[in-house]
């Protein structure tokens, strides 16, 4: 980050505000906006370490608080400067601080001008659905400290696992335009990028403990060690515990969390860093309804609560888990002459079981296409074993990016290296359920076994990938540095294999290779001081993902696959877009897009027939044309107050008929799945050192489900707010206490958040030849109820 300082006159008196001799200057600022001030004898963070989204923030006062907020960027924390060529907005601390303790980073983003966010429970913690201009979460890309963290394949984030919320220093939405230099092969849809909080200079610690509703309780601890010695290294570490019932459905969710970041800073501006999280999560799913259902049943249907032999519904069937590991190391070196090298290697971890249930033939099952004879479990009701499927995944995702940058003049020349190994095993085993409802093992030590010795499955898949990019880019700075002028290009190969390990798998193995070009073009003029238009040009593309999208997969109530890998494309686009920015007192940015995707992917899930196992499908929908425009503005903090506005419009259409068998639907013209043509976000900030709160109102419009357009989600308007009060600059051995309230959807609006299985049509049509084509309903996530959270937090 950037920061530019004009500081306006401050009352010293106040008992939470800094006076102007103490406010954060420019060149002490930390680098991630984490609202810590840095030592001024300190180098400053070298790029491997800040955020790169080069934000510059102007600011007119300062207040102390130990959770980091400055209340110095506009917006009430959601709107610095930005000057990169591409839609971007920043979160910092101002705004994440004052936001539920247990919010993902996806929720903490539902603001964000078109991020159209699908809440389900109000923990924050198990959903991590969401579209931007029209694209869904795996179609956009994850970075957390410059590492790619959503699962390698089939590109799900997960991103309850990355960080606590009281350590995220910034996170940076780019809409549309994803980074050339990104490690990602994903991004047609934008990208999220994410920054843990450096650590304090001072020796210390944070305290956050919250309760609400629904016996929702965390408990957050972190310890800074402060400057070693003079040896450059600080660091800190922390560990929360988070716990609750689930507000819609049965059972609970708990939450184990650690995280640690150190950095050794040495020279001119040479550091190197090691940052590390750990997640030990679980939680009781919730069910997904269909438009009927959801009319009939609203807010109640979901598993049962009670276990009627035979019933595969029972909500203790239905867990999830998700533990993960991820550990990134940036290095940044000054070489002199203009010349600097970043390096950056990574490995992330993510395993766990889940479970669903299935109502198995005694003696009618099968192993992949073969009989699998009779399976002599007890417990066996007219034919039928009630089973327990326990699915479990290890995926493992390492890799290295390396950068050579170098400055001469007025220009910036860079040349990059990534190289990424993943791999990913699954398989499922059945256990048999008692007639109560019971399991020998929920982890699966006694699973069903074959008489011929081998476990019953419904899959066994290995899938191993190697990611080669190369990537070279120019910058120009003319006309006395207001003129700015890029241009790059990337060269991306993925090579991916997939083997499915079941009795008549066909293909048993599948190998497949990639490679696009990427160019990129963009440019930038400063106006004035305070005024830029930009435009760009960018490609991106998509490699197919899932499992499902190379091999089959199978079920024991089946003698055939259930699915069939079929021969997907890569999705790429061409985007264009145009902005402008302003910043002083009031920020506003504002931009039109036009983007053109080909062999568009779909993902979508459903449950398989008679059963609560969630499958994905890949649906490759064509062409699509998206265009539309998006407005952002924010002000300054002004009599203590700084107000928000975001909003976009969005025109998706399909450019394709969808192939269905031997025939197609008359798809072409529709408007695209998940594609709200308006979303808008109001809120409103108030903070006086003492007293503060924010208030925020979400609107998305309605969406279609379906690509007949047949079936649409409707629109919703829900709010939260947040008071707070800091009781004291400094209490005993506590610094800068303070009590927050946090408010979510208030009221207690019923509504469905988003789409969580498309279909290509809810009602049977005549295809363009002739053909009937049986429709199929969508499911949808349910928004989460009304959630009331307080906690007290201090400084230690």
């Amino acid at each position: 980050m950037n920061a530019t300082a004009s500081f306006a006159a401050t009352d010293t008196k106040h008992p939470h505000r800094a006076p102007v001799s103490k406010l954060v200057s420019p060149d002490q600022r930390n680098n991630s906006p984490s609202g810590r001030p840095k030592a001024p004898n300190k180098k400053p963070v070298p790029r491997s370490l800040e955020a790169r989204s080069e934000e510059a923030m102007t600011i007119h006062a300062g207040i102390a608080a130990a959770n980091g907020v400055t209340n110095t960027t506009p917006g009430g924390g959601m709107m610095g400067v930005q000057r990169v060529p591409r839609s971007q907005s920043t979160l910092t601390r101002d705004y994440l601080a004052k936001q539920s303790p247990t919010a993902n980073m996806n929720e903490l983003i539902s603001a964000m001008p078109g991020v159209a966010y699908q809440s389900q429970d109000i923990m924050g913690a198990t959903g991590d659905a969401l579209s931007m201009r029209g694209m869904n979460e795996t179609e956009v890309g994850y970075l957390f400290e410059g590492a790619p963290v959503a699962d390698a394949f089939n590109y799900e984030p997960f991103t309850s696992t990355y960080v606590d919320n009281e350590n995220i220093g910034s996170i940076t939405v780019a809409q549309g335009s994803p980074d050339l230099t990104a490690p990602l092969y994903n991004t047609v849809g934008g990208q999220i990028s994410a920054k843990m909080i450096d650590p304090s200079h001072k020796m210390g610690g944070y305290l956050d403990l919250m309760g609400g509703n629904y016996s929702v309780n965390k408990e957050f601890v972190r310890f800074d060690t402060g400057d070693i010695g003079h040896s450059g290294i600080r660091g800190f570490l922390s560990f929360s515990n988070t716990h609750g019932h689930m507000d819609r459905g049965f059972g609970v969710l708990q939450r184990y969390h650690t995280d640690a970041k150190f950095i050794k800073e040495w020279g001119k501006s040479n550091s190197f860093g090691v940052v590390f999280s750990y997640t030990r999560l679980f939680w009781n799913a919730v069910r997904r309804p269909t438009m009927s259902q959801w009319n009939e049943y609203g807010r109640s249907f979901n598993f049962n609560e009670e276990y009627t032999p035979g019933d595969t519904a029972y909500y203790k069937f239905q867990t999830k888990n998700r533990n993960g590991i991820t550990i990134v190391a940036p290095l940044h070196l000054d070489l002199g002459s203009g010349l600097s090298f970043n390096a950056t290697p990574y490995f992330v971890l993510q395993y766990s079981p889940a479970t669903g249930a299935s109502n198995l033939s005694a003696d009618g099952s099968y192993y992949g296409t073969e009989p699998a004879g009779p399976l002599n479990q007890p417990y066996t009701v007219n034919g039928t074993v009630t089973a327990m499927g326990i699915g479990y995944y290890n995926a493992k995702n390492s890799g290295l990016t390396t950068s050579l940058d170098w400055k001469r003049g007025n220009n910036t020349l860079s040349f990059g290296y990534w190289y990424s190994y993943a791999t990913h095993w699954e398989e499922n085993s059945y256990s048999t359920v008692d007639l109560s409802g019971n399991v020998a093992n929920m982890d699966g030590k006694y699973p069903i076994i074959l008489q011929n010795g081998k476990v019953l499955r419904g899959y066994n898949l290995n899938l191993m990938q190697q990611t080669n990019a190369l990537f070279l880019s120019d910058r120009l700075d003319l006309l006395k540095n207001r003129l700015h002028l890029e241009a790059g290009i990337k060269a991306a190969m993925v090579s991916r294999q997939a083997t499915e390990d079941m009795p008549g798998a066909d293909p048993y193995k599948s190998v497949r290779n990639y490679f696009e070009p990427l160019p990129q073009l963009a440019a930038s003029f400063d106006v004035t001081q305070h005024d830029q238009v930009y435009f760009n040009a960018t490609t991106a593309f998509r490699v197919p993902g899932s499992s499902e999208t190379q091999v089959q997969d199978f079920d024991p109530s089946s003698s055939t696959a259930i699915s069939q890998p079929g021969s997907l494309k890569p999705e790429y686009t061409i985007g264009e877009e145009i902005g402008f920015r302003h910043h002083g007192l009031y920020n506003v940015s504002a931009s039109l897009f036009n983007l053109n995707l080909t062999n568009h992917q779909v993902t979508s899930s459903g449950y398989i027939a008679g059963t609560t196992t969630l499958i994905d499908q890949t649906m490759n929908v064509g062409g699509e044309t998206v265009r539309g425009a998006q407005v952002e503005f924010g002000l300054q903090p002004w009599h203590h107050f700084s107000p928000y506005v975001s909003g976009q419009y969005l025109d998706a259409r399909i450019d394709n008929n969808y192939q269905v068998g031997s025939d197609y639907l008359p798809t072409k013209g529709k408007t695209a799945v998940q594609s709200p043509h308006f979303t808008a976000s109001l809120g409103l900030s108030y903070d006086d050192g003492r007293f503060f709160g924010n208030f925020q109102l979400r609107y998305l419009s309605s969406q279609y489900a379906t690509f007949m357009n047949d079936e649409k989600m409707p629109g919703y308007v829900v709010a939260n707010t947040t008071l707070g009060y800091r009781i004291a600059p400094k209490l005993g051995i506590f610094k800068h206490p303070q009590i927050q309230l946090n408010v979510q959807n208030i009221g207690g609006n019923n509504y469905l958040s988003g789409i969580a299985g498309v279909t290509a049509n809810a009602r049977s049509y005549k295809g363009i030849y002739g053909t009937t084509i049986s429709g199929s309903s969508p499911n949808y996530n349910v928004g989460s109820n009304f959630g009331i959270m307080a906690s007290i937090s201090t400084g230690l």
